[in-house]
């Protein structure tokens, strides 16, 4: 396996507050986290970086070779949940970061599976063969809106109400977080992004993208892309090599 990122405070944007982190645990299984922060510039700052850093302490510490599919769930939400109260508690302890909050998208790959944990509208694609199929569903304003037949997904895209999130990391005391799981064969890309790149490469240009370009160079191609497509937001990506 082999993982490329890359972050970026596109072309609008004055800080960056995005955050990622990834790794290889002794075994040679992977494991990646994209956050996107929320809460005015110092807030959202300190949401997706404090959550990303705990998170992947958390998974460092727990881990364990061998581990089953039940476990690795456990502990990937754990480590979750973890950060969702590190962060409520640094929020309510300091005025000046009250109602930060950051989505959050974990994925562990073990063997030959990826297990995903995500709230928020932070996304994680499979890119498998002439497929791209979205592992994630946002929670979002107008996710609900397309779910209720009101909105196209390319409609959502471009929708004035597209960055209202119904979940978030360190919002409340306690927060759901979604799963699932997929196989994970050679030739297989899983990208990672924030909804600076998904809301302006759609998913054929991610396919393209990501199986004609070199797997060093592909992550640089798609912010690039992005910002060329107008870099409202800051954009992060992660790309995992089967």
């Amino acid at each position: 396996m082999e993982i490329f990122s890359r972050t970026d405070k596109g072309m609008v944007r004055s800080s960056n507050q995005d955050a990622e982190m990834h790794g290889m645990f002794e075994d040679g299984n992977a494991w990646a986290i994209v956050c996107d922060g929320m809460g005015g510039a110092n807030g959202g700052n300190v949401a997706s970086s404090t959550a990303v850093e705990e998170i992947a302490s958390q998974l460092r510490k727990n881990y364990l070779s061998g581990m089953s599919g039940s476990e690795i769930r456990d502990m990937v939400g754990r480590s979750i949940n973890s950060a969702n109260i590190r962060v409520y508690i640094e929020a309510q302890e300091d005025l000046s970061l009250r109602g930060m909050g950051t989505t959050v998208v974990v994925v562990v790959v073990c063997g030959r599976t990826a297990y995903i944990a995500h709230a928020g509208d932070s996304r994680a694609y499979l890119i498998t063969g002439e497929r791209v199929v979205q592992l994630t569903t946002d929670h979002s304003v107008v996710q609900v809106m397309v779910d209720r037949g009101e909105l196209t997904k390319a409609e959502a895209r471009r929708h004035p109400r597209k960055n209202l999130i119904t979940r978030a990391l360190g919002v409340k005391p306690r927060l759901d977080i979604d799963y699932c799981e997929c196989p994970f064969y050679k030739g297989d890309v899983i990208l990672m992004c924030s909804d600076g790149l998904s809301n302006y490469v759609d998913e054929a240009q991610m396919r393209s993208i990501l199986s004609s370009n070199d797997s060093r160079k592909a992550v640089d191609k798609l912010i690039d892309t992005a910002n060329r497509c107008g870099g409202v937001d800051n954009i992060t990506a992660v790309a995992i090599y089967c």
